[in-house]
């Protein structure tokens, strides 16, 4: 008998973009966190920095234009099964991003793009991603990114 490979961290890219007091988050359309609000993202390509992934991802997934992107912070996603083998990781980048132009419009792997201020990010409760309001929160405290 075979056993499967073991499950190895998978290094990925969440774009965080305010706009004045609130910040974008799109439905997502495909697992994880399938029909649940988050920021957009995933994975990154072979050869791609994460700054330029966080762009990428971005554009593909709402169709907006953003720059200077930096590193906000960076979190462990981790999820057992039943048995309590390791199922998934992923070390979830957070890349702050300006926007530049465009109005969020849902493409690629999202159902949904809309912008949030804080009450209704903090409305979402289980409606959304794990962590979505504390990076929101965490995004829009630094000076210069709220309006």
């Amino acid at each position: 008998m075979t056993l499967p490979p073991p499950v190895r961290p998978i290094p990925a890219v969440l774009a965080l973009v305010a706009r004045g007091e609130e910040m974008l988050l799109v439905r997502r359309a495909n697992p994880p966190d399938q029909g649940l609000w988050g920021f957009p993202g995933g994975r990154i390509e072979p050869g791609e920095t994460y700054l330029d992934a966080a762009l990428r991802e971005l554009n593909e997934e709402t169709g907006l234009l953003a720059d200077t992107p930096r590193l906000l912070t960076v979190l462990d996603f981790i999820q057992h099964g039943p048995d309590g083998a390791l199922t998934h990781h992923f070390a979830m980048i957070a890349v702050l991003c300006r926007w530049r132009a465009g109005e969020a419009v849902a493409a690629d792997d999202a159902l949904e793009a809309r912008w949030f201020d804080r009450l209704a990010l903090a409305a979402l409760g289980p409606s959304a991603s794990l962590k979505v309001a504390y990076l929101a929160e965490l995004a829009l405290a630094l000076p210069g990114e709220a309006g």
